[in-house]
């Protein structure tokens, strides 16, 4: 697993779970190459691994909602609807969780997935960084057009005043007056 299409293809497996940047345990299996089942075992067994800010587990309306716990689910009952017969709840893991993982599954297929979504969590982080920075700059720019634009108004005002033609003052009559 190498390339640009893998970095690409690992960013598409991250989402936004409860505040976290997480991939699921599903995807992450197919790119290991080992069913979920396996996978969850391997963490199961090493779990002192895995602290709730490196795992957890969905709910079954955040399985739902997200749409992963549908085509992730197994039942023995053909007739359930897709979706609605989610028996294992998909397990997510943050960037530390998944960097655990590479100590936990130990092939050289392993390494190599882990190096690429490795690089994707920091590609995402370069962007996210990349996008407050551009939105801090523009709040600031907004800032400095605002007070030119009071500049400015000031600037015309001062020149339709120059502009204005002078105001005749009546004039007095000459002579005397009654």
């Amino acid at each position: 697993m190498k390339g640009v299409a893998v970095v690409e293809t690992v960013e598409n497996k991250i989402f936004m779970i409860r505040g976290h940047r997480v991939m699921i345990d599903r995807d992450l299996s197919r790119l290991y190459g080992v069913p979920t089942k396996r996978l969850n075992e391997q963490v199961k067994r090493n779990i002192m691994r895995f602290p709730v800010d490196f795992m957890f587990q969905l709910t079954k309306e955040e399985a739902l909602i997200s749409q992963y716990g549908t085509s992730g689910s197994r039942s023995q009952i053909a007739t359930l609807k897709k979706g609605k017969n989610i028996k294992y709840l998909p397990y997510v893991f943050t960037e530390q969780g998944v960097a655990m993982l590479s100590s936990v599954l130990n092939s050289e297929r392993a390494a190599q997935v882990n190096i690429a979504i490795m690089r994707a969590f920091v590609k995402l982080r370069e962007i996210l960084a990349t996008h407050k920075e551009l939105a801090h700059k523009l709040a600031e720019l907004e800032q400095k057009i605002g007070k030119h634009d009071a500049d400015i108004g000031l600037i015309f005002e001062a020149i339709r005043q120059l502009m204005a033609p002078p105001q005749e003052k009546p004039k007095g009559r000459i002579g005397f007056h009654p």
